[in-house]
């Protein structure tokens, strides 16, 4: 077997060395849950990611849980689409208004 021919000292030995040290890992907090993760990746506790979901975590839930999470979602999704509806609503009934005021000052009589 080859030997080394002259002694490593202990700062070249160190100096080769200093890259070899581990690395703390970066973890960001999940915005759903708040449960630590890594960047770019799925959440392990709730299974979203960047405000969609990828991972049905209801499926890992026994069927009785798993029933009563799909009806808490269809509650929150009927509250939902109420408060979408009338917004929209309101936002119509001010349109119709400004158009109504509009349409009075535009108006022409006979050919000009």
């Amino acid at each position: 077997m080859p030997h080394p021919k002259k002694k490593t000292s202990k700062a070249a030995k160190n100096q080769r060395r200093s890259h070899h040290a581990l690395k703390p890992i970066s973890l960001i907090k999940c915005k759903k849950c708040g449960k630590s993760i890594k960047p770019h990746t799925v959440c392990d506790g709730c299974g979203f990611y960047k405000g969609k979901e990828y991972i049905d975590m209801t499926k890992k839930l026994p069927k009785k849980e798993r029933i009563k999470v799909k009806k808490a979602k269809e509650k929150e999704e009927k509250k939902d689409l109420k408060k979408t509806n009338k917004e929209t609503s309101k936002l119509n009934k001010k349109e119709i208004k400004t158009d109504r005021k509009e349409g009075a000052k535009n108006v022409t009589r006979g050919d000009k």
